[in-house]
């Protein structure tokens, strides 16, 4: 149901089932999957594509011109997935030059007030509490919970499975199943519990355990640390995914206990 009271563009394409409530703004060349939700107030600007299933709350700005200085207009785009809800006010700025793209995946929340700068690339399953703020470039791998108030610097990416806690300020890059907290950020465990709520097996979690033990408890500096690693943990797929994940964090990682 599109309602009299909205406003949506003729070239925009609307699939089945899509509600747009009163006081909505669509404009032209956005495409909104089928069964998606676009409350009051909502606004959905050019070159956005919005997944199936999704729902975006009122005051909510999607899409917008990014605040970066550097932008020239180019034909840059956002992408929303499936069965993302995007919560009130929360903004999210439309790519450059960079990436060219702004994307969020499949079943992520956007919740109040967040803010997800010009090429920004979330995965799937990830949560940004309220007032999460990302700067440009920031890169957040899949089922990553961010809590309140953290903001995240310019370029940083953030690995699959990672928690950081509320207030963090992210500098550098977060390794994947972490959790990380305090000021200045570092590393205060392994992401335990959200592994084994998402099927993890604990053989795996101690796994990730003796490598971040080695990494980030023991003292060594990273490059004999991971040296360790590759000499005293079995050689799997997650233990490479964070040794390269660490090598190729050329700027550095959170700092260790």
């Amino acid at each position: 149901m599109i309602s009299p009271l909205a406003n949506v563009s003729p070239k925009a394409i609307i699939g089945k089932n899509v509600t747009i409530e009163a006081f909505a703004t669509v404009y032209d060349d956005v495409v909104i999957g089928d069964n998606s939700h676009i409350h009051p107030n909502a606004i959905i600007y050019p070159d956005t594509t919005i997944g199936t299933g999704c729902e975006i709350f009122p005051g909510a700005l999607v899409g917008i011109v990014s605040q970066d200085l550097k932008y020239r207009g180019e034909k840059a785009k956002t992408v929303i997935g499936n069965n993302t809800i995007i919560r009130e006010y929360a903004t999210i700025h439309k790519g450059t030059a960079d990436r060219m793209t702004t994307a969020i995946g499949n079943n992520c929340m956007i919740m109040a007030y967040a803010h997800v700068a010009h090429d920004c690339i979330i995965g799937n399953n990830v949560i940004l509490a309220n007032y999460v703020g990302l700067a440009g470039h920031v890169t957040i791998e899949d089922f990553v919970i961010i809590e309140g108030y953290a903001a995240i610097q310019q370029f940083v990416i953030v690995g699959k499975h990672c928690f950081l806690a509320a207030t963090s300020k992210v500098r550098k890059n977060v390794p994947p199943y972490i959790r990380v907290a305090r000021e200045p950020l570092q590393y205060i465990g392994v992401n335990t519990v959200g592994l084994a709520r998402r099927g993890f097996d604990k053989e795996t979690i101690n796994q990730i355990e003796d490598i971040y033990r080695l990494i980030f408890v023991r003292g060594h500096n990273i490059t004999n640390a991971l040296e360790l690693v590759e000499q005293e943990v079995p050689n799997t797929e997650i233990r490479n995914q964070i040794i390269d994940f660490i090598k190729d964090s050329k700027d550095g990682i959170v700092k260790g206990i």
